[in-house]
């Protein structure tokens, strides 16, 4: 593995050693901090697995996923805060709240900005782990979609994204995390994007796989790290919200895998109309 992987390694292992320990500012900043390591040493897996990284040969690349990590994340922070899009102070609208934040807003928001900037490539550069290790060779029988359950997708994924920025409701979570993947998968297929769906008409369902088992792997990660830390997140879940693994309830665990879809969707349907489809490299994953 890469030099900075093992270092990613360290600084996890010091991160969690140091939580335990009760060290105080690494409590409270815990969350950014091991995820850093994570992306580090996954990228150094990643490195050693393809010959390819965010790091080492995609440095332009990895700067975009990681902006448009910190630019989605807070299109999901909108959809989470009502008195913003909903004309409500009502914080039973709330589907997540954190704790114990740092009380300098400026400082705060360096922190939120530096964990929301390793969500998607800790997801991407995990896929990208699972697809050569595990998934390489991952086949299904070729299935190319019609031109009318596409447009069928784009319409339901349409609906799903604009529905709870209309309505207060907790029961409305799943829509925001499978809609923008039904909206924006079709078009990036359409287009000629990076795309799970153009694999399948190909049948080849290992980037699919991948990122499906990427979103699990991390979404325990998240829960699991997130629970011992300081500064953390509770839920507001109206089905089975007493039924936890660590802060999450049991349900929604099952929203990790398509979020991990829509995090790629998003990720590609922002970088095609930057233009940076028409580089000469293609994408990591």
């Amino acid at each position: 593995m890469r030099a900075h992987g093992w270092v990613g390694l360290g600084v996890v292992a010091g991160a969690e050693a140091l939580l335990l320990a009760g060290e105080p500012t690494v409590r409270g900043w815990f969350t950014p901090i091991v995820w850093t390591g994570y992306v580090l040493f996954v990228d150094g897996l990643t490195a050693r697995l393809t010959g390819r990284s965010y790091l080492t040969t995609d440095r332009v690349e990895g700067i975009l996923v990681a902006l448009a990590s910190i630019g989605c994340w807070w299109l999901f922070e909108l959809y989470n805060a009502p008195r913003f899009w909903r004309g409500t102070e009502d914080a039973a609208g709330l589907w997540w709240r954190y704790h114990g934040l740092e009380p300098n807003l400026f400082v705060r928001r360096v922190g939120y900005d530096w964990a929301f900037a390793t969500i998607f490539p800790g997801l991407f550069l995990t896929a990208a782990v699972l697809r050569a290790a595990v998934f390489a060779r991952a086949r299904v029988t070729p299935w190319r979609p019609s031109p009318r359950l596409l447009a069928l997708a784009v319409t339901a994924g349409a609906v799903s994204v604009a529905v709870p920025l209309l309505f207060v409701s907790t029961w409305l979570v799943p829509l925001v995390w499978i809609g923008w993947a039904l909206l924006l998968e079709p078009l990036n297929y359409r287009r000629g994007r990076p795309s799970w769906l153009a694999d399948v008409t190909r049948g080849d369902a290992s980037r699919l796989l991948a990122l499906l088992t990427s979103g699990a792997v991390c979404g325990v990660l998240w829960e699991l790290w997130n629970y011992w830390a300081a500064t953390r997140w509770t839920y507001a879940v109206p089905y089975l919200g007493s039924v936890k693994i660590f802060e999450m309830p049991v349900l929604g665990y099952f929203g990790f895998p398509p979020f991990a879809l829509e995090c790629y969707a998003m990720y590609h349907w922002l970088r095609g109309r930057l233009g940076a489809d028409a580089g000469p490299r293609s994408p990591l994953l």
